[in-house]
This record gives C-alpha cells, structure tokens and sequence, in this order.
C-alpha cells in the first residue's frame, strides 16, 4: 500500500497543487484546511507525512508541529513545513519546533518529491524497528511462560523416567507417540536381543529376613542394574520383585543387540559381585543368573486405558526366561543365535542342549564367562 500524506494548508490552491502533485506519483492524499483540523486528521487518517504550512489562521504551523511532538503516538511522525516568509528565519523556527524539513514557496516540485521519498525511507525504517521492538517485547512477556513450560515438560519427564525406560518416555513427552501410523508404540514386529536376570536364594531370603530388609535389598539390586542397563541403551520391559526382563532393539534401533546385550550382562555380574559381598556380611546368601536369547517378537503398547506398559510377546521372551531359570548362581546363559553373534568377542563354555519348558527340541546354550 501507497504512503498516505496529509497537506495541511488554509490556501485551497495550495492544497490542490500539492494533492495533485503527490496523487500523480502514487501518493493517497488527505487534506486539511487549518490547524485544529489538521491535527484531527492526524489522529484519524494516522499519515505517514505532514505537508504544514506555517501561516495559518486558527493555529499556527509551529504550534501544530509542536502539538504532533507532544503524543508518544506521533512523536517521530515526518512534518515538512512549508512557507512563503523569510527562509532563513522560518526554518530556525520549525526546526525549534520539531519540524524534519522545510520547504520554500512557491514550491520546487522536484525538490517536494525528494525530501518526501528521503523522510518516508526514514518513517519505513523507524516502523520496522518499532516493529521489531514490539515482537521482542512480547517475546519477553511470553518468555516466562515458556520457560514454565518447558520446566514442567522436565519434571513431567522426570516422572516419566521414573515408570518407564528413557527411550519410551522419550517418545512419548516428545509426541511421537501416537501420531498415526509411524507410531512406534503401536503393535509391530521385530528381532530383538532379550535379557532376564534373577536372584538366587532370594526366595529363602524373603522367608527369614524382615519386609524393610528385603525392600532394601532390591532397592539397591535394582538401582546397580538399573544404572547398567541406561548405560548400555537398554529398554526395560518390567520389574517382578528380583526379577528383570530388558530387551535390546526396540523402540530405538541399534546395529548390535546381541553384542550390547552381552556385554551388559558381564558388567552386571561383576558390579553384582560386589552388592553380593556386601549382603554376605549382613547375612544375606544372594547371587545372580541370567539368560539372553534373540528372535522375532510382537511389540508394542499392552494394557488399558487407565494403565499401560510397553511389552514384547513371544517365544524369544519364554527362551530367556527359561535360560535365566537354569543358569546358576554367576552364570550368563545364552542361546546358539546369540553366542553366534558374539563368538569372537568372548570366553564361553557350552553347556550342553537343555530341555527348556514349553519347547519340543532341546536348546543349545553357552555360559558367557567374560570379554576376550
């Protein structure tokens, strides 16, 4: 849109050479015929220019100029005055008055249109920082606001975090949960390395010692392997007393399951060791096993509305659970497909071909002693 220029000017012929000079170079034009309407206009047309003449007989030039200074709104509004009395001596006035140029009767209308182009540069300019200035002022009303949200999407991580493995809080405070059908919590296929690990003897355990004694112990089972298990981008399928089901590969993808899968129980078994030693001198006879198998299981979320887990269903899970179940106190059981994947990162021992519930054939497993 055209800039808009108010002529303010009691002389009719004035104001029509001045309006038809602007009109003609794409100027929209609003006129006033003294100073009191003048300011009027100001306020209702809001120009982007004053063309003011000085000698007019309700209120003067100057006094309109200073009138225009005077309110916040139009304090850097662009006045040219203009008169046909002494030059020198009117413009030491208008300046005074806060007028941005002036222009001598009868007027140069090359020299109108320059000062006119030069001061709305100034008016365009002015209005982009001041159009600036506003967006960053309620950027820092919002600022607070935005910074309470993003706090309270911390905590509510937090929360998370506290119930679910990372990765599946992840994806759910970051929204990617439930967004259709890239969803990855909802019901899907894939291969995945599975860990469970128990304890021995906690059975016998739990029949002698006292309820806060037990709730102590798996506070710091619990914690020990917990902090392994984030450590080595495992996802954690659930709890069950001295129980543990974690699964490798899923919702994020890794190149390596079976390996990060291996390696995590080794460092599990020796950071157990040194829990072990610590319950053994408060009378505490409690040891570790664990079984890892890989396969293909269905994945996604389980439950109700009012309550929900992220699980893995399928033979892969019953292989680890029974291997767990065989392996001895110290052992780390493995199935053939995952000691194939790791053959040449560790020491292993066969142990034979177990007869696992709930499969027909016998299994084959390995006992992973350590990293070569």
């Amino acid at each position: 849109m055209s800039a808009k220029i108010l002529v303010v000017d009691d002389t009719p012929m004035n104001v029509k050479m001045l309006a038809d000079v602007l009109a003609f170079k794409g100027y929209q034009v609003v006129t006033a015929a003294g100073g009191n309407e003048g300011l009027a206009k100001v306020e209702l047309e809001q120009p982007d220019l004053v063309l003011l003449d000085v000698m007019m007989p309700d209120l003067d030039g100057y006094a309109v100029c200073r009138a225009i200074r005077a309110k916040p709104e139009t304090a850097i509004l662009p006045v040219v005055m203009v008169t046909a009395l002494d030059p020198a001596q009117e413009r030491v006035k208008g300046l005074d008055a806060g007028a941005d140029d002036f222009l001598s009767k009868p007027i140069n209308q090359p020299e109108l249109l320059a000062r006119v182009r030069s001061l709305l540069r100034v008016k365009a300019f002015h209005d982009r920082v001041q159009a600036q200035a506003r967006e960053l002022a309620d950027w820092n009303r919002t600022l607070e606001q935005r910074v309470a949200e993003g706090v309270h999407q911390i905590e509510q991580m937090g929360r998370l975090k506290r119930f679910l493995s990372p990765q599946i809080a992840d994806l759910i405070v970051g929204g990617t949960a439930g967004s259709g059908g890239d969803d990855p919590l909802k019901s899907h296929r894939r291969e995945i390395t599975v860990v469970f690990l128990d304890l021995r003897g906690f059975t016998a355990f739990i029949e002698t010692a006292d309820p806060e004694e037990v709730m102590g112990v798996l506070h710091e089972y619990h914690g020990e392997m917990g902090r392994v298990i984030i450590e080595h981008n495992g996802t954690i399928e659930h709890f069950a007393g001295d129980g543990i089901m974690i699964f490798f590969n899923d919702p994020v993808v890794i190149a390596n399951p079976a390996e990060q899968a291996v390696r995590m129980a080794i460092r599990m078994q020796a950071d157990f060791s040194g829990l072990s030693q610590g319950w053994k001198k408060r009378g505490y006879d409690l040891h570790m096993g664990i079984g890892i198998a890989q396969g293909y299981a269905t994945l996604g979320m389980i439950g109700f509305e009012g309550r929900r887990d992220y699980g893995a269903i399928g033979p892969v899970t019953n292989l680890a659970s029974r291997l767990c179940s065989d392996a001895k106190a110290g052992q780390i059981l493995v199935s053939q497909k995952v000691f194939g994947f790791v053959e040449e990162l560790v020491t292993a021992e066969p142990v034979g071909e177990l007869n696992v519930k709930g499969f027909h054939k016998p299994v084959p497993a390995f006992n992973v002693t350590g990293l070569k």
